[in-house]
């Protein structure tokens, strides 16, 4: 056991946010603490690493082993590059090779006693320099910085010249090179694109030490992580297995307790009605017994009732109208900053009822196209065709179409004037926004309470295609599935970018993958995207060597090629898997079918009627010869 946390207790003034919670991890064991937003994850992990002091409890930390903690923010100093802050974690390794370098050339001049004793220190410096992998300290912190979603350009930057979430990496990349004994994380995958994470999940996984994550990435902790640490009202409870399995678990959990709590409460209630009964009958012997059963009820160990899932959102999503099938068209779009070049030649299209997913690497340019298909940003070229009764609605990650001065009341009734103010105060409250809270001012807000009020007036637009950037940032995990319910039962339109691969798998019913300045399609949600994206990729590759000559003659793209034979192939699934469960639900009605002419052959009514015996006995030759057809086919199907 590496870290113990035993019995730890911590509150803010009233509001108590731990309440004697204890666990423990082991050597290289990969753990998660996952509650909704303010259940006290980030604050679990500051007593851990003694920022913040436990008003009771205590934290052990197994002897000689180190610690390292990654926060939600990072303030480093802006003096130096960004690969001289990762040179910093080699010192020690470097300061050695520098010992070794400066052995090798005494040794070159001594002789007798002096070079033996050159030599036994070399050799001892060598050993240290090996032990801490010393010959492949470049090699590190390069990988590190390029799986981090770094360029070798990149590397000279100046810390001051970068972005919060690039200063975030940097750090998060000069702890992974300390590599302590056990490592606290943050919300580590908050500002990394796929590749990042993906390569992210690969170190952590093949980590020597321990990990323990606070994430609302539920994709990362399945892959990542072996036990959750769940924090529900200040009681800490722990799970083994991924997410997934803590999910099902939970539940079977939940209703568990809320069985014995029913059970409980009904014996409750028959107990006291007899109590009640007893006493009515208003006879000595009677009350005694009433009495006798009171204590027994006075002493019951009740049972609580459990917690219900954490007050979260309501979100209904509905179009106020429907639009025409051919929702958006996209047709040679083009679009660069200077000499940077985002994309071009991008073609597609989007039908009513598709939930479209924009995937990418960070600064390949998802944001900027939906800003462009939105009128926010001009294309250098190309068409974009908005279809019949298509209405827009604009979820932006950057919250630039809130107005910062406006109360978060004054920003939904000066957008929806027709609302009266008990209507603005349930729709706020839906989105957890209740009392004197509804006129705090926009720009006062936190970037997760900005999102809501975002959603907020989506919610109220009816539109019928939503555009949404990022739309699960800053969300806890409860609100991300209910969210990804309301999008689900959605009838409209939705196209979305989002490095969330959980959401993706859950809502999207196409991708969009932005590589190589174009785009290339998938047709089904994120599971199916992994399973094909290395064959598309390479049928890809070979179509840019045709790029050129394909223009010229006005062909369409490889994009929209590769869009029409997934559609195809999709096409032929489901029209396989239709006809495989029509054959399936056949079988099944003439397999009844048969056994019931056995029963009335069977019968003394029909085995002494001759008549019907034979009319029975050819409608069953009749079904015996169809089955075995349908069994051929269903043999056929069932690949």
């Amino acid at each position: 056991m590496i870290l113990s946390c035993h019995q730890i207790s911590k509150a803010f003034g009233d509001v108590s946010i731990l309440e004697n919670g204890s666990f423990h991890i082991e050597d290289r064991e990969k753990a998660a603490i996952v509650g909704i937003n303010g259940a006290g994850k980030s604050t679990l992990l500051k007593i851990i690493t003694g920022e913040l002091p436990a008003d009771h409890g205590t934290v052990s930390l197994a002897k000689d082993k180190t610690l390292g903690y990654l926060a939600q923010h990072q303030e480093l100093a802006s003096g130096q590059t960004i690969y001289d802050t990762l040179l910093e974690v080699k010192k020690e390794v470097i300061e050695l090779e520098i010992r070794m370098r400066d052995l090798e050339q005494a040794m070159n001049q001594a002789e007798g006693e002096e070079l033996t004793r050159l030599m036994d220190t070399y050799a001892n410096v060598s050993h240290q320099f090996e032990q801490k992998d010393g010959y492949a300290w470049k090699s590190e912190i390069t990988g590190v910085l390029k799986g981090l979603g770094f360029s070798e350009e990149d590397f000279q930057k100046q810390l001051a010249t970068l972005s919060g979430g690039q200063k975030t990496r940097v750090y998060l990349g000069r702890l992974l090179l300390s590599k302590p004994d056990i490592i606290l994380l943050d919300e580590p995958t908050n500002h990394l694109d796929m590749a990042s994470i993906a390569w992210l999940e690969t170190y952590l996984l093949n980590y020597p030490g321990s990990v323990l994550i606070v994430a609302h990435d539920r994709y990362f902790l399945d892959r990542v992580v072996t036990k959750i640490i769940e924090i529900d009202q200040g009681r800490l409870s722990v799970f083994s297995g991924n997410y997934t399995d803590y999910a099902g678990k939970r539940a079977m959990l939940r209703e568990a307790q809320m069985k014995e709590y029913l059970n409980q409460q009904a014996e409750i209630r028959h107990q006291e009605e007899v109590i009640r009964k007893l006493r009515s009958f208003n006879r000595e012997k009677s009350i005694r017994r009433a009495e006798s059963r009171e204590k027994l009820l006075s002493k019951m160990e009740r049972v609580d009732k459990p917690t219900e899932a954490a007050q979260a959102m309501h979100i209904r999503l509905e179009p106020q109208i429907m639009s025409g099938n051919d929702v958006l068209t996209v047709r040679n779009l083009k679009k660069s900053f200077g000499p940077h070049l985002l994309f071009s030649d991008v073609s597609f299209e989007i039908k009513r009822g598709e939930r479209v997913a924009v995937i990418g690497s960070n600064g390949a340019g998802k944001t900027t196209l939906l800003k462009i298909i939105n009128g926010l940003l001009e294309a250098d070229r190309g068409d974009i065709r908005l279809g019949t009764r298509v209405k827009i609605g604009y979820y932006d990650q950057e919250q630039q179409v809130l107005h910062m001065e406006k109360t978060l009341f004054d920003e939904l009734q000066d957008a929806y004037p027709q609302m009266d103010n008990t209507q603005v105060r349930s729709v706020l409250a839906a989105f957890l926004f209740t009392g004197e809270e509804v006129f705090k001012r926009i720009g006062d807000l936190s970037g997760g309470e900005r999102g809501r009020v975002s959603l907020a007036k989506l919610m109220l637009s009816e539109s019928n295609l939503l555009i949404l950037d990022e739309p699960t940032n800053h969300l806890d995990i409860v609100s991300k599935e209910i969210l990804e319910d309301a999008l689900n039962n959605y009838t409209g339109t939705v196209l979305y970018v989002s490095h969330d691969r959980y959401f993706i798998n859950r809502t999207a019913t196409r991708i969009l993958d932005l590589t190589g300045q174009t785009f290339v399609n998938y047709i089904g949600n994120y599971d199916y995207y992994l399973e094909k994206r290395e064959a598309l990729t390479a049928v890809y590759a070979k179509s840019l060597e045709d790029t050129a000559l394909s223009a010229r003659e006005g062909e369409t793209t490889s994009t929209r090629t590769d869009w029409q034979a997934q559609k195809e192939e999709k096409a032929r699934e489901r029209k396989r898997l239709n006809e495989l469960k029509k054959t399936e639900e056949e079988i099944a009605t003439l397999e009844a079918r048969n056994a019931e002419i056995d029963d009335l052959a069977a019968s003394p009514e029909i085995c002494t009627n001759m008549s019907e015996l034979l009319k029975l006995t050819k409608e069953k030759e009749e079904l015996e010869a169809r089955l075995s057809l349908l069994y051929e086919r269903w043999e056929e199907l069932a690949i």
